[in-house]
């Protein structure tokens, strides 16, 4: 029997050509829990703002795992010494770290299950493959949990400055079209170093890292927390959250098996057995896109305007400022929206709605992204930079939303 060749190659738009190292990432790349990300958006609803950003978890996953490669190989060159065995629990770690995802990403997270995040069900998933592939990704959730006793391999995984933020950004730039986000992530792999077991930047590649932290500034605001994007969002969690309560209450909803189960269960971290993990390893925006196009034309009011409103991109009007939304501006929308629908104001809210978002490039809270200076003293990025602003991108800026029917604001 022919044995099928585990060492492919793929063709990356950003990065060109990018090769399948060994026969276990082959196997998890080919296992379904994987291959669904193929159809998880990256980028949740942004696709309704830039008609270009339909690229997926996948694409994502691929493109991290191969620069983690580059990261290990520059390292290695610099006599950081990283065994065989090290670099597969990188790649492992890095390949998996999404796949925990639900459909449009973050949306199911606050709507189907109770306040169970991503990072937890793809430790869940990790686990579950582990026990499949008998043992060989142990080293690798030990690196993704933080316990292993290297402290730089947790930091290229998850830190201000990893791998899975220099693809995203660089990837999400070239599908949304928004040049600011694009990064040097060649130059910023090169200038990597490790001291005392903890990752470091030398100190010329300081401007690299400047400019990655502006670019994430402003791929926040422009794209990530863009104001159409984030109503979209919001209106997905709203129909989920408005679906599931129907359902509740003994409702028929045209939808998916394992939607559904999702629908008529009360999903928390504490009962997310093997079951439930293999129900949502089914699940992904197909089941959500094909029942928001059957929800457009059910009884329910609510539900099927809030169907409507993302299948049509008609969605409601956004309005930002740096200062809070008075209650009686809300007030206002929410009556007069109520009695022109006659549905309660509790119903309204469902169309009407307030809440604040903030970004922050950087965190002086967090781990710090560590300036190697030419005399071997390490510093942190704020200190060593003689760029006045990365002290301002440090200050998290929040702005404050309301949403309501477009056509209120013409009343």
């Amino acid at each position: 029997m022919a044995q099928t060749n585990k060492l492919k190659i793929l063709n990356d738009p950003i990065y060109g050509f990018i090769t399948i190292p060994n026969e276990l990432i082959y196997d998890l790349i080919e296992h379904p829990y994987f291959q669904r990300l193929r159809r998880i958006s990256q980028m949740g609803l942004s696709y309704l703002v830039y008609p270009g950003a339909h690229h997926t978890r996948f694409h994502h996953a691929i493109g991290a795992m191969h620069i983690m490669q580059k990261a290990v190989e520059v390292l290695r060159f610099k006599e950081v010494r990283i065994s065989d065995e090290e670099e597969t629990a990188l790649l492992v770690a890095i390949l998996l770290h999404d796949i925990g995802h639900g459909p449009f990403s973050h949306a199911m997270e606050h709507s189907i299950v109770e306040s169970v995040n991503h990072e937890s069900i793809s430790l869940l998933f990790m686990e579950e493959l582990n026990r499949q592939f008998n043992g060989k990704l142990s080293l690798a959730i030990q690196v993704f949990k933080g316990e292993y006793h290297r402290k730089f391999m947790l930091q290229l995984i998850s830190s201000q400055l990893d791998m899975d933020r220099m693809d995203y950004l660089k990837r999400d730039s070239f599908y949304t079209g928004v040049a600011e986000g694009n990064i040097n992530s060649d130059r910023l792999i090169q200038m990597m170093n490790v001291v005392d077991d903890t990752l470091v930047m030398e100190e010329k590649g300081i401007y690299s890292v400047e400019k990655f932290l502006m670019a994430r500034r402003l791929m926040y605001w422009q794209a990530y927390l863009h104001k159409t994007s984030l109503v979209a969002e919001l209106i997905l969690m709203k129909a989920l959250k408005r679906a599931k309560e129907l359902v509740q209450k003994g409702q028929k909803l045209e939808c998916s098996g394992n939607l559904q189960f999702f629908m008529d269960n009360k999903v928390t971290l504490d009962n997310f057995d093997r079951n439930i993990l293999d129900r949502f390893s089914r699940l992904d925006d197909y089941d959500i896109v094909s029942a928001l196009k059957s929800w457009q034309f059910c009884d329910d009011f609510i539900l099927s305007e809030l169907s409507r409103m993302i299948v049509n991109r008609d969605l409601l009007k956004v309005k930002l400022g740096a200062e809070k939304f008075t209650k009686d501006e809300m007030d206002s929308y929410l009556k007069s929206y109520a009695s022109e629908k006659g549905i309660s104001i509790e119903e309204a809210h469902y169309f009407v709605f307030k809440g604040k978002i903030k970004n922050q490039a950087y965190s002086k809270e967090a781990e710090p992204i560590r300036i190697l200076k030419k005399d071997r003293t390490v510093e942190d990025v704020v200190e060593a930079s003689d760029q006045l602003n990365l002290k301002a991108l440090s200050k998290p800026v929040t702005k404050y939303y309301i949403c309501f029917p477009k056509h209120l604001s013409e009343k």
